[in-house]
């Protein structure tokens, strides 16, 4: 058996080899199908393990509230996702901020109100600007490093920002930013630091902080007309308060509401991105729409073997004229078959590779390398190969020895 195997394969391999030309064709439209599953598996691995940062032991005493709309989880997730206003009906207040504070156990809490919002310097307006009304906590709990200044801080004076590394570079051209003003809002802000370099655009907050303007949330309740607050972190002491602070907030927005629970509380591995929950379903719709490119392969493949039959017909008669079986005829050509699929999967796994580290040049986050695409890019080849090529090998099966000896090319 050992040895009949061993023939199929050398007579498969060399079958290839004398067609080079057809076979690296045949195999390139198996490559382009794999290298597209493996560029797919590999990106949204790598948005995956930087999101799973966010659900790490150093936020395990991470409490977050989000306002809530009463639909399903999935649901809730999509409408953040599709919604340029899906807060506007926002049931979190600065004043639930300040019940949160008085909760045993608490350490700190920070309000989240986004806005995109237009910002004018020296009469120079930039669009689009993400501004975050929060305060002094925030820093604290995100453990952020400044390269200059200091953070908010609504004691020494109120209408103070605090900008992004690469805002400030954006904005004023250059991170030496401190004392510069802007206007937002028809106020005036003095910005009076400038955070060191955040690599880490996904996160639990949905925000770019590194890209964003930080100003106080209780000043800004006072020029607009609401303040509409998207989330509110809270960091508890230690990580054992976690449950019993879970409680009492809830608890204690329970009873400023009047009952009325339209918020959410999350804590553990539920505080990550909103889209953190919704990626795995993106991933498995783009591998699935990335497999039809499989299908031409196979497609691709099962012609060529059909032409490699027709072409070999004679050859097929004089191995079944000596002795050769009719499995043993299904099975040379499907050996064919499957190298074919297997060199095309090899070759579209490193050109998947290859792809999603040049992405990851000009994307935060590196591709995830594991042996489960690996496991996945072999299997999936193997599967083309026998599906596409069986339907070849049975026709050069069943050929009648004598008929096909009496075929000439």
């Amino acid at each position: 058996m050992r040895f009949l195997v061993n023939t199929h394969l050398h007579l498969a391999i060399d079958s290839l080899r004398q067609n080079r030309g057809r076979t690296f064709l045949s195999a390139l439209g198996i490559a382009i199908g794999v290298a597209s599953i493996v560029l797919i598996l590999s990106l949204t691995g790598g948005i995956n393990q930087l999101i799973s940062t966010n659900s790490s032991k150093d936020n395990a005493n991470l409490i977050l509230v989000r306002p809530s709309n009463g639909k399903e989880a999935t649901d809730s997730i999509i409408d953040e996702l599709t919604s340029t206003s899906q807060y506007s009906k926002s049931s979190l207040t600065l004043e639930d901020v300040e019940s949160i504070k008085k909760v045993d156990g608490v350490k700190s809490v920070a309000p989240i109100a986004i806005s995109n919002a237009a910002i004018t310097i020296a009469g120079k307006a930039y669009q689009s600007t993400t501004i975050v009304a929060t305060n002094q906590d925030l820093k604290d709990i995100l453990n952020f490093k400044l390269k200059s200044g200091q953070f908010l801080d609504y004691s020494l004076r109120e209408n103070v920002a605090v900008l992004g590394h690469t805002m400030a570079e954006q904005v004023f051209g250059t991170t030496e930013a401190t004392t510069r003003t802007f206007n937002y809002g028809g106020q005036q802000f003095m910005v009076v630091g400038v955070l060191d370099k955040i690599n880490d655009p996904i996160n639990f907050n949905g925000v770019d902080f590194d890209n964003a303007i930080m100003i106080n949330a209780k000043f800004a309740s006072t020029f607009e007309s609401s303040v509409q607050i998207q989330q509110i972190d809270v960091r508890t002491e230690t990580t054992d308060a976690v449950d019993g602070a879970k409680n009492a907030i809830n608890e204690a927005l329970s009873k400023a509401k009047n009952g009325d629970n339209n918020y959410r509380i999350i804590t553990g591995n539920e505080n990550i991105h909103p889209a953190g929950s919704l990626l795995s379903i993106v991933s498995g719709m783009l591998t699935l729409v990335a497999s039809i490119s499989l299908i031409v392969g196979g497609v691709g493949i099962m012609n060529i073997m059909l032409v490699s039959v027709s072409e070999r017909t004679r050859e097929i008669g004089i191995r079944k004229a000596v002795g050769a079986s009719s499995s043993h005829i299904l099975l040379q050509f499907l050996f064919e078959s499957v190298i074919l699929s297997v060199i095309g999967g090899l070759m579209g796994f490193i050109l998947g590779y290859i792809f999603a580290f040049l992405i990851s040049l000009i994307t935060p986050f590196a591709p995830h390398i594991s042996w489960q695409i690996l496991g996945i890019t072999g299997f999936v080849s193997l599967a083309v190969g026998v599906v596409f090529g069986v339907y070849p090998a049975l026709k050069a099966a069943c050929k009648d020895p004598i008929t096909s000896l009496k075929f000439y090319r």
